[in-house]
């Protein structure tokens, strides 16, 4: 394919502004060049007529597990580690195979980009990555190494330590705050230490790996469903002064002007599930609405495997008839995640030095019969048959 390829007439939603409007897109080596009305593009470019179609950015899933959850099979997988409850030196693009089929399927159904990462069953399970969904070695699929450190609420740390370490909430949030308390001091004590290795502490990688959390590097990546977990986990950033993502927010609709006060970026999902624990009874299509209206910063998320990730847009749409507004509901599946993962400079959009990271459909993407008939990233045609 040649290196400029340009978009003929397609109603562009930008996912920056609510309007669509007929724009031409210009695309150089990957990345968006020029977008506006007539634009010249090189003798030999490629042209991708998108007369009387529909042109999106590539979707944006802030939280899921893709590449490492098990593919057809009752395998465990890679995305969580049983033999100790803190693991905070795990990293995702170590447990990551980009040959799962998932991902293919992702990237058909215009999912461009994904945060992915080790499951919920740890109280602190390691790094998540930003990786488009296409490529044959997860080095050359990073957009992001690390984009957030997963910790968990809830009863999931709780089933999977019961017999070993866990049994209640007060347990998890004490084992959390014991490892940020250790790595403040081990900081610390490297800072005081300064370029004499006599006296370093000795190495530690658990500690090692929260130095990123505590600098603001990167935020707690943290899972919770109930609103009493969600509150802990605020309860904690600010006992530490971290930053922090929600993921998950399943009662936010609950305590939407309490979240909307605090101001963490919310990754609502999946509401198509069933009622598997108690934690989740409250789920709705309604939550990121809600919580979208109240000021809150939302993403939509399917958690894939829980919720197959081809199915990202279709939870917007969901999401809009149970009342959320048509460019919030974009956003979600968008800007709004990028910006959560820290990848907007990116992707998210369609803005001129973006990767370009396209979809073109005949109908609107939150449909089932939306006729997806491209998908780019990176520039390149992700193959649809």
């Amino acid at each position: 394919m040649n290196d400029t390829v340009i978009i003929r007439n397609g109603t562009v939603h930008d996912a920056i502004n609510p309007k669509a409007t007929v724009k031409d897109i210009l695309i150089s080596n990957g990345k968006i060049s020029g977008i506006g009305k007539k634009l010249s593009a090189p003798s030999g470019a490629s042209v991708i007529d998108a007369s009387g179609l529909q042109v999106w950015p590539g979707l944006v899933e802030a939280h899921c597990h893709i590449g490492m959850s098990p593919f057809g099979t009752r395998d465990l997988g890679d995305y969580n580690e049983y033999t100790d409850a803190v693991t905070p030196q795990l990293e995702a693009i170590d447990g990551i195979d980009p040959q799962n089929p998932y991902f293919l399927v992702a990237a058909q159904a215009g999912v461009t980009c994904v945060a992915t990462g080790p499951g919920s069953s740890n109280v602190l399970g390691g790094t998540f990555a930003a990786i488009k969904t296409i490529g044959l070695r997860i080095d050359n699929m990073v957009v992001r190494r690390r984009i957030g450190m997963k910790c968990a609420f809830g009863e999931n740390p709780k089933f999977s330590y019961r017999d070993k370490c866990i049994t209640s909430r007060m347990t998890t949030a004490a084992k959390l705050r014991e490892c940020l308390a250790k790595a403040q001091d081990y900081l610390a004590r490297k800072n005081a230490a300064g370029k004499d290795a006599s006296k370093m502490p000795a190495y530690d990688m658990k500690l090692e790996a929260l130095i990123p959390v505590l600098l603001g590097e990167i935020p707690l990546k943290a899972h919770a469903h109930r609103a009493d977990d969600m509150f802990t986990a605020i309860r904690i950033a600010k006992e530490f002064n971290v930053r922090m993502t929600l993921e998950h927010c399943t009662d936010g609709h609950l305590i939407a002007d309490e979240l909307a006060k605090e101001g963490y970026p919310l990754a609502v999902g999946p509401s198509w599930m069933s009622v598997s624990k108690p934690e989740v009874r409250n789920r709705t299509f309604a939550t990121p609405g809600i919580l979208a209206k109240a000021g809150c910063k939302v993403s939509i998320i399917t958690d894939s495997s829980v919720v197959p990730q081809d199915t990202l847009a279709l939870m917007a749409g969901l999401a809009i008839k149970a009342g959320m507004e048509p460019f919030a509901a974009l956003q979600s599946i968008t800007i709004n995640p990028a910006r959560h993962i820290g990848v907007e400079d990116r992707v998210g959009s369609i803005e001129a030095g973006k990767d370009a990271d396209i979809i073109i459909s005949k109908e609107s993407i939150f449909t089932l019969d939306s006729g997806i008939v491209t998908v780019l990233i990176n520039g390149q045609p992700v193959p649809l048959a």
